[in-house]
């Protein structure tokens, strides 16, 4: 029997990705952000997390997709990371998805430019793909 992993889902543009349950520590609405001078284009700034100061980093501009709809009010997802906790700024999220080992795919060869350099792959869903996001990479901004 294939072994099963937990993923957190959520959306990004019209993109479904996961990232594993165990990377996230809460989900969040709209709060406050402090802008960061000099910063790079995806950090939307910092945040007070009941007294833990972290970095929001917005998925969109990282991916390089186009800006959210002014209308459209972002979600944070709190990441666990090796420095503490980071905020992924994503359009919507979804729920606790539990999928089949056997099911994982290599990034796509339709994914192209910075998509395809934070994407591990992808698990075949009924419907759909779910993109599983690099988390380290995609929070290495330098890149």
């Amino acid at each position: 029997m294939a072994e099963r992993k937990q993923f957190s889902s959520f959306f990004v543009d019209d993109l479904f990705f996961g990232i594993e349950v165990t990377k996230v520590q809460e989900v969040m609405g709209a709060v406050y952000m402090t802008p960061v001078p000099l910063a790079p284009p995806a950090v939307r700034g910092l945040m007070n997390l009941r007294g833990q100061i972290v970095t929001s980093i917005d998925l969109r501009s990282r991916l390089q997709l186009g800006e959210r709809p002014v209308d459209q009010v972002p979600v944070n997802l709190i990441l666990y990371t090796d420095d503490g906790c980071a905020s992924l700024l994503v359009d919507g999220v979804g729920e606790v998805l539990e999928v089949r080992e056997d099911t994982f795919e290599p990034p796509p060869e339709t994914l192209q430019g910075r998509l395809r350099e934070l994407i591990r792959g992808a698990y075949k869903l009924d419907n759909r793909l779910m993109h599983v996001l690099d988390v380290e990479r995609t929070l290495n901004i330098t890149r």
